[in-house]
């Protein structure tokens, strides 16, 4: 897979609405009392994006969830002792599943550090759909002219983006019914800085929303995970300044996606310097007896 341009990636925190919250939980549940469900896309999305708002979450007694949907088996490795486990070099022909295997690892040990109560992988436990899928593949990406992720043009049948939307949604409704949090956390529509697989995560999940709407599982609360801000945008924003020390140990489990290069900064494997942010920011995707 070859980079061609500057990899773009939108900063975290970097606009806070006029009028915004601190909390994404409704104002009368207590942490101590509150069941929050992050919805990511691949191992280390949940580190890397939202870690420090999980951290902070678990530090003060609530029960944190995460649903992921792929193993992350199309993504690109650091060590390069490990970098025969990239699912596009000449000597891998597991399509990626080694790789998989290993970032399972990884983001149990992420999880930890996070304090993550209760963790499941799309198609499977409860996040399946009935007669639905075992396991969705990472759909994998590439650069765009413009720095923008887009499509993988060889992307496996078997992928999260090339299934169905509908039984991605009935399996998220299926976990959410199971494990019934009283907030959901997801993407917002650009999947963060617009990779395939995290647009999707977003489509599956809102449409799960609408599976459960009226329903007692539906969730009080459900917000997208900020990419690019947008001024304009008249939805109520979350502002979390979370656990930053949590965020950054929990990224470090991550060693095939991940360096950390300082306290304050890092990088994925294309190089390009990112802040470790301890302020994440949300838009409100609904509310339970909203319309």
């Amino acid at each position: 897979m070859t980079q061609e341009n500057t990899p773009y990636y939108p900063e975290q925190g970097s606009f806070v609405a006029e009028n915004y919250v601190q909390s994404l939980l409704p104002a009368d549940l207590a942490p101590a009392d509150a069941r929050v469900l992050f919805v990511h896309a691949h191992p280390d999305d949940e580190s890397t994006s939202t870690g420090a708002t999980m951290g902070a979450l678990s530090r003060a007694g609530a029960q944190v969830d995460l649903l992921t949907a792929t193993r992350g088996e199309m993504g690109e490795v650091i060590p390069d002792d490990l970098k025969y486990l990239e699912a596009w070099d000449p000597g891998t022909t597991d399509g990626g599943e080694g790789l998989g295997e290993l970032r399972e690892k990884e983001l149990k040990a992420a999880l930890d550090v996070l304090g993550v109560r209760h963790h499941e992988y799309l198609g499977r436990g409860d996040a399946r759909a009935e007669n639905g899928a075992t396991i969705y593949r990472d759909s994998g990406m590439e650069w765009g002219e413009d720095g923008r992720a887009k499509a993988n043009p060889v992307a496996a049948d078997d992928c999260l983006t090339k299934l169905s939307e509908e039984e991605e949604a009935e399996a998220i409704a299926s976990y959410i019914r199971a494990r019934k949090p009283h907030v959901v956390v997801t993407y917002d529509d650009g999947g963060g800085y617009g990779h395939p697989d995290h647009v999707r995560v977003h489509l599956a999940t809102s449409r799960a929303l609408n599976i459960l709407r009226g329903s007692d599982a539906e969730p009080q609360l459900a917000w997208g995970l900020e990419g690019d801000s947008n001024p304009d945008d008249t939805r109520l924003q979350a502002v979390i300044e979370g656990d930053k020390d949590a965020k950054r140990e929990a990224m470090r489990a991550h060693a095939t996606q991940v360096i950390i290069v300082s306290d304050d900064v890092f990088k994925f494997s294309n190089l390009v310097p990112q802040k470790i942010s301890a302020v994440e920011t949300y838009r409100l995707l609904s509310s339970k007896g909203s319309a």
